[in-house]
């Protein structure tokens, strides 16, 4: 599960042998850049800990509703329109 969500935050940074590489050259120093590159990787690793939100299904709204029976109305109006008409005199 944690894997998963590591694989997909690190995105491209994940070989296709699943190696991370954390690149890091901000500083001057090795032992900077070595800390750097470990505190990202911390981070990242926290990040994919956290469990996601589950989302919380919302009703449509009344717009909405109403936008969409508006809509059907007027298909249904048009293909009311195609129709043939039929003449029934006497």
């Amino acid at each position: 599960d944690i894997r998963f969500r590591l694989v997909r935050l690190a995105g491209k940074r994940i070989t296709e042998d699943g190696i991370l590489i954390i690149k890091a050259k901000n500083f001057r120093t090795q032992k900077q850049n070595r800390k750097n590159a470990v505190n990202r990787l911390i981070k990242l690793i926290q990040k994919a800990a956290e469990k996601p939100k589950t989302r919380i299904k919302t009703k449509p709204s009344l717009a909405s509703k109403k936008r969409v029976i508006e809509a059907k109305k007027h298909r249904a109006g048009i293909k009311k329109m195609r129709r043939s008409v039929s003449t029934n005199e006497g």
